[in-house]
């Protein structure tokens, strides 16, 4: 079994375990066994475990991939409405626009307060030895609509 399949099984597994629990509980409580209220706990527990692994689920996306996109690192990112990330100074032109898309599929909607969100692509131009200066290569606003 691949760890995605358990993945996909353990709200299943920990809801069958906590009715199975909850069953021992109810027969813990009825015949007035010492173990009651440890076994209410492990009922309890194993009830939440299936609720929260359910949760990762549902939430869970993988990320979009766009044809022709290439791998860039985001260098600054303040959680509200700009995103910077860094083209190396090999980067093909024709793959600015796919990875713009890609990294503008990607962002979560959940993800942002603001309402519109700037997502740039840089390069570092050298002026001399110690010092660069950045150049935007590519430039893409995406944009959040809130109910």
């Amino acid at each position: 079994m691949s760890f995605f399949e358990l993945l996909e099984n353990t709200p299943k597994i920990f809801g069958f375990l906590g009715i199975c629990l909850f069953l021992c509980a109810l027969i813990a409580f009825i015949f007035n066994f010492n173990f009651k209220f440890r076994i209410t706990g492990a009922t309890i527990f194993s009830l939440l475990l299936s609720l929260s692994s359910w949760a990762f689920i549902e939430s869970y996306t993988d990320n979009i991939k766009i044809e022709g996109a290439k791998y860039v690192p985001t260098v600054y990112d303040n959680g509200f409405d700009l995103i910077i990330t860094k083209a190396d100074d090999e980067f093909p032109e024709d793959a600015i626009e796919p990875t713009l898309k890609q990294l503008s599929e990607n962002l979560k909607k959940g993800s942002r307060s603001g309402s519109k969100v700037k997502i740039k692509i840089r390069k570092l131009e050298k002026i001399s030895s110690d010092v660069s200066k950045p150049i935007i290569i590519g430039e893409i606003e995406k944009s959040f609509k809130m109910n």
